[in-house]
């Protein structure tokens, strides 16, 4: 009989371990599954005060500066984007959003490399009172006031 307990609370034990093993295993997987779709969120004041390495992809956030939007030959476009204190010049190959313009919100996914933001997506805001949160976040930090509706993260409807 004594033998019967041992053998249970050795097959507990071994379906106990393997259990933890395919948890960790999952993990894992779903870790390096990740791996490339993590984007952290940066302002051009963090960037500026901690340059990212150029094989980061990541999104930067702010406003597009007045008078930095250049057009160049087919859909290449090139600005600045600011937060207030810092500008970072961006350059970008590709159809913008309908809504993106100067003193507008922007969000890019892509690279800072040698000095200037190469991306490879951008974002605009939707609506007049629509602001993502991290760029609302970055704005505050940066010592210029943000309207409370717009700072939900969610379009305001009238």
């Amino acid at each position: 009989m004594s033998g019967f307990k041992s053998l249970k609370k050795r097959r507990r034990i071994q379906i106990i371990a393997v259990t933890f093993v395919a948890l960790a295993g999952a993990t894992a997987l779903a870790g390096y599954a990740m791996r490339d779709g993590i984007n952290y969120f940066r302002s051009p004041t963090q960037v500026a005060e901690a340059p990212p390495e150029p094989d980061e992809v990541f999104r930067l956030g702010g406003l597009v500066e007045d008078g930095s939007l250049v057009r160049g030959q087919g859909t290449q476009i090139s600005f600045r984007v600011t937060d207030g204190s810092y500008e970072i010049p961006v350059i970008y190959d590709g159809i913008l959003p309908d809504l993106f313009e100067e003193n507008q919100g922007m969000i890019g996914q892509g690279r800072y490399i040698n000095g200037t933001f190469e991306a490879i997506e951008i974002l605009a805001k939707h609506d007049e009172d629509y602001q993502p949160r991290e760029l609302t976040k970055a704005l505050e930090e940066a010592g210029h006031p943000v309207d409370p509706a717009a700072a939900d993260g969610a379009a305001v409807t009238n």
